[in-house]
């Protein structure tokens, strides 16, 4: 509730983020405008139709829609690949979902637990956001989207998140850990 009251006081405030939520209530009002990021997207979507247009084929990328490599990257993935991808997508979504749970509920620690539940609920709440927002479902955000958006930052946030959700599977198994400072160089051993 303190949330919600917080966000209605910072729209109230400030313009640029009342601008953004009105143009996301209505994006076809200002299509030119405060809307053309929504619009574009929902264009890309719409554009894949049953099977999309195919593999780097998308036409909304070039120059159309704004940040496509990034923030809107799920729309020019759904121009391309159409419903039949994006059903694909969110059904490995929902496997990697499953997976981690299924990690989160065998990890015999408990911190080991919050770790996996952690690391699969920022992964696919962000990909739900991002998704939502590149589908005109929620407000304009600049969100990417986990291992999928281009750019550096993002992309090694996620390898170290699924890298931790690894570990946590990998120590909850019956596989011998071995720690990293037992091991030695082979020619190490050889020499003892």
């Amino acid at each position: 509730m303190g949330g919600f009251l917080l966000a209605l006081l910072s729209i109230s405030i400030k313009e640029y983020q009342r601008k953004r939520v009105m143009s996301f209530l209505n994006p076809w009002a200002d299509a030119t405008g405060d809307g053309y990021q929504l619009v574009q997207s929902l264009l890309a979507v719409g554009s894949g139709q049953t099977t999309g247009v195919g593999f780097g084929l998308s036409q909304q990328k070039l120059f159309y829609l704004p940040i496509q490599d990034t923030d809107f990257i799920f729309a020019v993935f759904a121009e391309e690949f159409g419903f039949v991808g994006s059903m694909v997508f969110l059904a490995l979504l929902g496997i990697f979902a499953t997976l981690g749970m299924i990690v989160a509920m065998r990890a015999k620690n408990t911190v080991h637990q919050l770790v996996a539940i952690g690391v699969t609920v920022v992964m696919v709440g962000q990909s739900f956001l991002h998704i939502g927002v590149t589908t005109g479902s929620l407000p304009t955000t600049g969100l990417p989207l986990p291992m999928f958006s281009y750019g550096g930052n993002s992309m090694i946030a996620s390898l170290v998140a699924s890298a931790l959700l690894i570990r946590v599977a990998r120590e909850s198994s019956e596989a011998e850990i071995i720690p990293l400072n037992q091991i030695q160089p082979k020619n190490r051993r050889n020499e003892n």
